[in-house]
């Protein structure tokens, strides 16, 4: 179906820190990120810790992956339990692609996630007098090992979907950690893919939906009829069938900017609560917080939406309800319609999560005004918003918050100082 003289062929290197976390911290503590049993965990003090990162070791020997319980481990007297420290692990980050730098300009640079980047390398082949990517790979390679003590696994392909698909499928599990997947390579690589949830952007959802087509493989994929499987999903199902034939036509070197569909937040409380009144004060800073974020990207809400979860120790497992709104970004008005929906819905259960998110965006830095309430008080309430968010970006959240924050129950000063929802500080160093 395609020709892959008419594609484009590059140098794509993918590349990914091997347990990012983890081997970051053996190296804090002059360890052998491979030799030694280490896990990263969240909330270690709770049995329902989380694994952030465990270092290979500790996966071979113990068998823990990531996102693995506490109460899941097993007891061994070498095994190594630290914090999360997310400000080392972004220092460390801007280290390891400062170096990447030093092979490639920025703009053959794409940043994928905090411990995967994509590098175009075919021109710097030539400047560092290397016989080909595997071998530039390879020095690369060996530059942050010797520098900074990680290890990297890299896939190398001729589009960013290859060096993807070879890193995740073949790099990670060969022996020096590099694998190149290239057009020519695809019966034997990309179509030997069995699960379909290993292939690059395919979630378990449309997985089902392929499954329902008669799709289980990338091979069946790749040998779908092209028309019919667009009339089933469309524009997707056109992507799906070109990368099961190794097809990505996306560049590098182009910066896409999404507009967000919606803004949320969810949090997992560190103890079962009962008490409605801690769990107003919980909705309220949660809800104040994602207003902050809409009024940061410039837009307004008109739907409000609210998830409860309940403890496990419930038979029911929570609610998730939500409520059309008149577009607004005000913190007060938004922090009342989650109440108003938790109130409604909430039967006296113990809960242990909980998640608000405000989709149907518009963006615009105009005030919409509600026809039904003074103009005067809206504009003052909306000034005041404003005002509120200038002083904690200036001098941290924690420089203006409500009273009810400080009460038992309340969560966001404790979290004002985590990084992506875990310990940002340089606490776990012994």
């Amino acid at each position: 179906m395609f020709d892959y003289t008419e594609e484009k062929s590059e140098d794509i290197l993918c590349i990914d820190v091997k347990s990012f976390y983890a081997s970051a911290e053996c190296v804090a503590r002059g360890d052998d990120p491979m030799e030694t049993m280490l896990v990263v965990m969240s909330n270690a003090e709770n049995a329902g810790g989380l694994i952030l990162a465990a270092s290979p070791k500790a996966k071979e020997t113990l068998g823990i992956s990531n996102v693995s319980r506490k109460w899941e481990i097993p007891d061994h007297p070498d095994l190594i339990i630290v914090p999360p420290r997310m400000n080392f692990y972004i220092e460390m980050n801007m280290r390891i692609n400062n170096i990447y730098r030093q092979y490639v300009p920025d703009e053959d640079i794409h940043i994928y996630s905090i411990d995967e980047t994509f590098l175009s390398i075919r021109p710097s082949i030539k400047l560092f007098k290397q016989k080909s990517a595997f071998a530039l790979a390879k020095l690369i390679q060996t530059h942050i090992e010797k520098a900074l003590g990680l290890y990297l696994t890299i896939g190398i392909g001729d589009n960013m979907l290859l060096a993807k698909l070879a890193l995740d499928n073949a790099a990670k599990h060969t022996m020096g950690y590099i694998a190149e997947w290239r057009y020519q390579d695809v019966p034997q690589t990309v179509w030997q893919i069995p699960n379909l949830t290993d292939m690059w952007g395919v979630g378990s959802r449309t997985a089902a939906r392929l499954n329902q087509a008669g799709i289980y493989t990338v091979y069946d994929l790749a040998h779908y009829d092209f028309y019919q499987l667009r009339q089933k999903m469309g524009l997707i199902g056109e992507q799906l069938y070109a990368g099961a034939w190794g097809i990505d036509r996306s560049n590098i070197r182009e910066q896409i900017t999404s507009i967000e569909k919606s803004y949320g937040n969810s949090q997992i409380l560190p103890r079962d609560y009962l008490k409605r009144t801690e769990l107003n004060i919980v909705i309220r800073e949660i809800a104040e917080q994602v207003a902050t974020r809409l009024r940061k990207h410039h837009c307004q809400t008109a739907c409000v939406s609210l998830y409860v979860g309940y403890s496990r120790h419930e038979l029911e497992r929570g609610f998730a309800k939500q409520v059309k709104i008149a577009p607004t970004s005000h913190s007060k008005k938004l922090a009342q319609y989650c109440l108003e929906l938790f109130n409604k819905h909430y039967g006296g259960q113990a809960v242990r999560k909980l998640g608000i998110s405000y989709s149907k965006l518009t963006y615009t830095e105009s005030i919409q005004l509600d026809l039904f309430e003074d103009p005067h008080k809206q504009l003052a309430e909306a000034r005041l918003d404003f005002l509120v968010d200038k002083i904690r970006e200036k001098y941290g959240f924690c420089s203006l918050i409500h009273a009810s924050s400080l009460l038992d129950g309340a969560t966001a000063v404790s979290r004002s100082s985590l990084v992506g929802g875990h310990a940002g500080g340089m606490e776990g160093i012994r």
